[in-house]
C-alpha cells in the first residue's frame, strides 16, 4: 500500500488547483478517468468558460454567506492575474464571460505544469473510503493511505465522462448530511398542454423566465425534447417544480394601441412566424390583423407576455451541465475547507450544496475553493 502525506480525489478544476498549491508537499492525485481534466476539455464548446466579468453570491444557489465568504478570498480578477501570470489571457464573450483564447487545452497545459512531479494516478476509480489513524483509500487498482484526504470529484451530471457518486459516498460515510441531488442547467421537458412547442426545434427567441425564486433573462431555445438555452437552462436551477411564467416579448409593448393596429399579428409581433403561428394555433386564435381581435382573443393573445405553465421535468444528468444539492456547507469549515465531521477530511467544488449560473460560475467557484484550501 503506497502512503503519503495528501491524497487528492479528483484531477478536474479544484482538484488540479489544489494539488498546484501544494505541490511541494508529498501528494498523491488519484483520477478516475483515463486522463485528467475532461470536464475542462468539453466545456464551453471546447474552449472552457472560465469566469465571468460580475460574479457574486446572488450568481449561485446555496448559503449566501458562505459562498460570499469563499468568493471574497479569491475574485474573479484574481483567477484572471493568476491565468496571466501564466500567460493566458482569457478573452472577453458574450459581454461578460471570460474564455480560453483558443482552446480549453490552454487552460488544462497551465493546470498540468503546477503540478509538475506531482504523481497522477489515471484510471484509479475510487471504491471506499476508510479511516484508522489515517484514511485508506481503496481503488479499483490497489490501495493508497494518506493522512490528510482532499475530495475534488466534482457532481453527478455528464456520467459519459466519468461522473460519479463517489463525494456524497464519502461525505455521507464520515457523517455529511447531503442535500437531495438533482439535474442542473439542464433543458425542461413539456407537458401535453406545451407539446406545439416541439414542433419550433432549432428557433431561439429572447425572453424572460421567472420562477419563484428568480426573474432571468436570456435566450429560449426550442428543442424536440423541450425547451433550452441559455434562460431556460439558468431557470432550471432554481426550479424543482411547479409553475414557470415566460415572457417572449420582454422588449415589446404588448397595450391598447397595439390591438388598434391594422397589421397581421405574424406580422407586426417582433417574434419568428413560425413561433407566432404555432402559439396562435395553441391558443385557437386566427393570424389576423390585431384591430379585428375580440376582447377574448385579445386576452388569450396576451398570454405572450406572461405564459403560464408547470414543466414535466427536466432532460436529466445526461444533458445537465452542473449537480445541484450535495454536502451541507454548515458541515464545513470556510477558513479551511476541512469537514467539521471528520479532521483531515476536505471537500472542494461542485461537491459542496452551491451550485451557479451558466457563464463561468463553476468553474469561478471551483477554482476559490482550491484557494481557500489550507492543509
Amino acid at each position: 500500500m503506497k502512503r503519503c502525506e495528501i491524497i487528492v480525489i479528483g484531477a478536474g478544476a479544484s482538484g488540479l488547483t489544489a494539488a498546484g498549491r501544494y505541490c511541494d508537499r508529498d501528494l498523491l492525485i488519484l483520477e478516475g478517468n483515463d486522463k485528467p481534466a475532461q470536464k475542462i476539455k468539453i466545456s464551453g464548446g471546447g474552449k472552457c468558460n472560465i469566469t465571468n466579468r460580475n460574479v457574486s453570491a446572488r450568481n449561485y444557489l446555496g448559503d449566501p454567506g458562505f459562498i460570499e465568504n469563499i468568493l471574497a478570498g479569491f475574485t474573479q480578477d484574481d483567477l484572471l492575474r493568476w491565468l496571466k501570470k501564466r500567460a493566458l489571457n482569457p478573452v472577453l464573450r458574450k459581454r461578460t464571460q471570460y474564455f480560453c483564447p483558443h482552446s480549453s487545452d490552454e487552460l488544462i497545459h497551465i493546470l498540468l505544469h503546477e503540478i509538475k512531479g506531482v504523481a497522477v494516478l489515471s484510471g484509479h476509480k475510487v471504491l471506499d473510503v476508510i479511516k484508522t489513524d489515517r484514511f485508506i483509500v481503496t481503488t479499483n487498482r490497489g490501495k493508497f493511505s494518506a493522512e490528510k484526504l482532499v475530495v475534488a470529484t466534482g457532481g453527478v451530471s455528464f456520467p459519459k465522462i466519468g461522473a460519479s457518486d463517489i463525494a456524497f459516498r464519502i461525505a455521507e460515510k464520515f457523517g455529511h448530511t447531503i442535500r437531495p441531488l438533482r439535474p442542473a442547467l439542464v433543458g425542461l421537458t413539456l407537458q401535453k398542454p406545451q407539446f406545439w412547442m416541439k414542433s419550433l426545434s432549432g428557433i431561439s427567441v429572447p425572453v424572460v423566465v421567472k420562477t419563484k425564486a428568480k426573474k432571468i433573462s436570456g435566450d429560449m431555445l426550442f428543442a424536440h425534447r423541450g425547451i433550452s438555452g441559455p434562460a431556460i437552462l439558468n431557470a432550471s436551477l432554481y426550479w424543482q417544480k411547479g409553475q414557470i411564467t415566460i415572457d417572449f416579448l420582454p422588449h415589446f409593448r404588448l397595450d391598447k394601441k397595439c390591438f388598434m393596429n391594422k397589421k397581421q399579428i405574424s406580422t407586426l409581433l417582433p417574434l419568428p412566424r413560425r413561433f407566432t403561428k404555432a402559439f396562435l394555433a395553441s391558443i385557437s386564435v386566427a393570424d389576423k390583423p390585431l384591430r379585428d381581435l375580440s376582447e377574448a382573443e385579445q386576452k388569450k393573445v396576451m398570454q405572450l407576455k406572461s405564459y403560464t405553465f408547470a414543466p414535466a421535468g427536466n432532460f436529466g444528468y445526461t444533458k445537465a451541465e452542473v449537480t445541484a444539492g450535495g454536502i451541507v456547507t454548515d458541515e464545513i469549515d470556510p477558513e479551511t475547507m476541512m469537514s467539521r465531521k471528520c479532521e483531515g477530511l476536505y471537500f472542494l467544488g461542485e461537491a459542496l450544496d452551491v451550485t451557479g449560473e451558466l457563464g463561468g460560475y463553476n468553474f469561478q467557484w471551483a477554482f476559490a475553493t482550491a484557494h481557500r484550501l489550507k492543509l
